[in-house]
């Protein structure tokens, strides 16, 4: 049985069916971090500031750089970093406290 790729929607919030790059979210939307795709040494700092898998976060703004609501703090990343981090958006039930 196969799946017609014209019958997947996109997650809401993001472009991409189910997983997409941090960059690439909607403002406002929440989402759960699925992969980090950074080198070790960015990865690590990464999770050292929150940035865990599974960890729930939400985008509150994208300008130049985009800041982000994680474990209760707001962090600012750059577009590079937040092309590093990759999300599931999250239903509405599963949204950020």
């Amino acid at each position: 049985m196969s799946k017609k790729p014209s019958s997947v929607r996109a997650a809401p919030g993001c472009e991409q069916p189910f997983i997409c790059p941090l960059s690439k979210l909607r403002v406002g939307a929440a989402c759960r971090i699925k992969q980090l795709s950074a080198s070790p040494e960015i990865a690590h700092r990464l999770r050292e500031m929150g940035f865990c898998e599974d960890q729930k976060i939400k985008l509150l703004s994208q300008q130049t750089n985009l800041i982000c609501q994680v474990c209760n703090v707001r962090l600012g990343l750059s577009v590079e970093l937040a092309d590093a981090i990759l999300v599931e958006p999250l239903r509405n039930e599963e949204l950020v406290a």
